[in-house]
């Protein structure tokens, strides 16, 4: 599934090119995860006057509303000047004065959906219980070390449920929390301040990194122009069970947590 560093390099790729953009026809194929919310009729003629990131979701801000666009497991962006007809896994397609921007989605777990206001309809609903951005100011180490204090579960899984700090998915949060010491099935509440801190700051650096590297390409994610990332080549721990830890030289291990592998060295994270 594409994360918070994919999301946002696929923002970065196209949001220059899009930007001001008037939207002359709109493509629908297979239904998606969640309606359209109106009727495409009504996006044409409508400017794009900026694109956004909220956690994993893009945010096309409109002269009329705001268009989200979530790339599920297996979705992909591409914008261009000139593209082919729709495929069998092309979902969507808005159509501007300055290029085409097409959902690509073979198991069609994303969606597109428009509201009026980020804070309307479905917009509301989705984005109402997100987190603080981890690459904002707002991502404070002093309140995300209280905010642990009152989580008696593993830390992995408050990272990856994104109401504490949104898009610190699985990839990233096993590369965090290996940079902070931190074994993924340690007790969030029983992480010490100081810990905390180290684990606020592998957070940023490891999502900064990410972004910088192009995001992971594990199997076919690229960017809105079709360019792969590369951060997967200098993973730690993420798909490296077996192999020797780049630090100590201990096997990495791996373990099920919430149906998602959990990868960390037992040498260099603790409890």
């Amino acid at each position: 599934m594409p994360e918070l560093p994919e999301v946002e390099v696929t923002r970065q790729s196209f949001a220059p090119a899009i930007s001001g953009a008037l939207i002359q026809d709109v493509k629908v194929g297979k239904p998606l995860r969640w309606p359209l919310g109106c009727a495409a009729s009504v996006l044409v003629g409508q400017r794009v006057l900026a694109v956004r990131r909220r956690g994993k979701y893009l945010l096309l801000d409109l002269d009329g509303g705001v268009l989200l666009i979530h790339l599920g497991m297996s979705g992909s962006l591409r914008f261009t000047e000139q593209v082919a007809p729709m495929g069998a896994h092309d979902h969507f397609e808005l159509v501007t004065n300055r290029g085409s921007l097409r959902l690509h989605d073979p198991r069609r777990f994303g969606a597109v959906v428009f509201s009026h206001t980020d804070d309307s309809g479905m917009a509301a609903k989705l984005l109402g219980k997100l987190g603080v951005e981890p690459l904002s100011d707002q991502f404070d180490p002093v309140r995300f070390a209280l905010d642990l204090k009152k989580r008696r579960t593993a830390i992995k899984q408050v990272l990856l449920g994104g109401d504490l700090v949104v898009g610190v998915g699985n990839i990233y949060a096993c590369e965090a929390l290996y940079r902070a010491g931190i074994r993924p099935t340690a007790r969030a509440d029983r992480i010490g301040r100081l810990r905390a801190g180290r684990l606020h700051l592998a957070i940023r650096e490891v999502l900064a990194r990410a972004v910088q590297q192009g995001g992971s390409t594990l199997r076919d994610f690229s960017s809105a122009n079709g360019e792969s990332g590369h951060f997967q080549l200098e993973a730690a721990v993420y798909g490296r069970a077996g192999q020797a830890c780049r630090v100590c030289a201990t096997p990495i291990a791996s373990l099920r947590q919430g149906q998602r592998s959990s990868f960390f060295c037992p040498k260099c994270q603790r409890n």
